[in-house]
């Protein structure tokens, strides 16, 4: 026989009222990446970032937020896969991992993306800090080094390329339109129409200013395109030369999908045997040849080394960058060049320099060909990483500048990873 009987039950209570005493030091475990990160950041040199604090002691004003703060968080952001300011100050309110960093700090969005992109040199100076420990505890070598290219979507669309003569048209619209809110902004009365057209002229302003500068950037655009026309012997029709009005510095490039969309070319030297970061640059040039050397200076300016065997594509061959490597010292290993058919392309020809007759003869070994094979077991895995895993698919920011930041935060968050890793071994 069924019971009549009500059950008794436990039901939710959503609105009672709740008390809870913890610390944030207790919320996180031991182990966890977040203390990893800061305690890697108590380590580093930041003088330089303390250096610029406008706050003192015996002075008025708000107090700055502790740049160790700020570090760590888009340190640990970046290995989290979190590229956006505004999910980030978020996560500083919900997250356990991002509240321990803060400490009870404040954040907002605006000052993590200031923070982000004004400090270019500080952070090369810590990337060369982390190098350096790593190196002075055997973890880096410099024996072997594999370096690639990788494009990297802009943040501009492809819509906002335009040509000379547009870009014109539209530099005068623009400057007659701010020419006429300034008028009207004098003649004015009230206050509540001035503000909304000082915010009008403010946007006319800005939009000019974009304009300037992207005509700033179309005599190095047209002299690409220029060289291109008369390196074409298919009789290719070659484009107008266009530039963004939002990225100027931005180019069209191919990328891995075949499409043409802008883009920067971010340049990564990779240690083979540890897999750590020890060259970022970044360019805003299609083509990789040209890169091998800069990268070299840009490797010995970070750890005071030379790569012993170095390892590039096909897009880096480029002759006069071999002979130039080889004379500082540097192997090269990378695919030759075919002279003329149906010649091997290893075998020597008449006009090859000792360098690159050295080079052809050098990657027809069987040893050599097997060291070559970890260019992309290296390189290829890296670029895989930072696209998929540390927010690198696509730039946040526009420009050189800015855009050359996010890529060292990507490599420091990357190079930090590989440091715990490599010590837990």
């Amino acid at each position: 026989m069924a019971p009549t009987e009500k059950p008794r039950i436990l039901t939710a209570q959503r609105s009672q009222l709740e008390m809870r005493t913890f610390d944030l030091d207790s919320s996180l475990p031991e182990e966890h990446p977040a203390r990893a990160i800061w305690a890697v950041v108590e380590r580093l040199d930041l003088s330089r970032f303390y250096a610029e604090i406008k706050a003192r002691e015996g002075t008025v004003g708000r107090p700055a937020t502790d740049p160790k703060i700020l570090l760590a968080l888009w340190l640990f952001a970046t290995a989290d896969g979190v590229g956006s300011g505004r999910m980030l100050a978020r996560l500083c309110t919900t997250h356990d991992a991002y509240r321990w960093i803060c400490g009870g700090v404040p954040m907002n969005y605006h000052t993590l993306s200031d923070f982000r992109v004004e400090h270019g040199d500080k952070l090369d100076d810590l990337f060369v800090q982390v190098l350096a420990a790593m190196m002075k505890e055997g973890l880096v070598t410099l024996t072997t080094v594999a370096h690639d290219g990788m494009r990297v979507r802009a943040d501009a669309g492809a819509a906002s390329f335009r040509r000379e003569a547009t870009l014109l048209e539209h530099q005068q619209t623009a400057r007659a339109q701010v020419e006429k809110l300034r008028r009207e902004l004098e003649e004015d009365p009230t206050a509540h129409a001035r503000m909304q057209q000082a915010a009008r002229d403010r946007a006319a302003r800005e939009r000019a200013a974009a304009i300037d500068r992207a005509l700033a950037e179309m005599p190095a655009v047209a002299e690409v395109k220029r060289r291109t026309r008369a390196k074409n012997r298919k009789g290719k029709k070659v484009s107008e030369p266009r530039v963004s009005t939002t990225d100027p510095e931005a180019r069209v490039m191919k990328m891995p999908d075949g499409g043409y969309r802008p883009a920067y070319n971010v340049q990564l030297a990779t240690d083979v045997e540890s897999r750590v970061i020890v060259g970022v640059s970044v360019t805003n040039r299609g083509s990789d040849a040209g890169e091998i050397n800069p990268m070299l200076d840009d490797i010995l300016r970070r750890t005071q080394c030379t790569p012993g065997a170095y390892l590039v594509d096909g897009g880096f061959a480029a002759l006069a960058d071999i002979i130039e490597a080889t004379r500082r010292g540097v192997t090269v290993y990378a695919p030759p060049i075919r002279p003329g058919r149906p010649r091997s392309p290893h075998v020597q020809h008449r006009t090859d320099a000792p360098e690159i007759a050295q080079w052809r003869s050098r990657m027809d070994r069987a040893d050599s060909r097997q060291l070559y094979k970890c260019r992309a077991a290296t390189a290829e895995t890296t670029n895989a990483d930072l696209r998929r895993w540390r927010t690198l698919d696509r730039f946040a920011v526009r420009g050189l500048a800015k855009v050359r930041c996010q890529a060292l935060w990507n490599g420091l968050a990357y190079n930090l990873s590989r440091w715990r890793h490599l010590a837990s071994a």
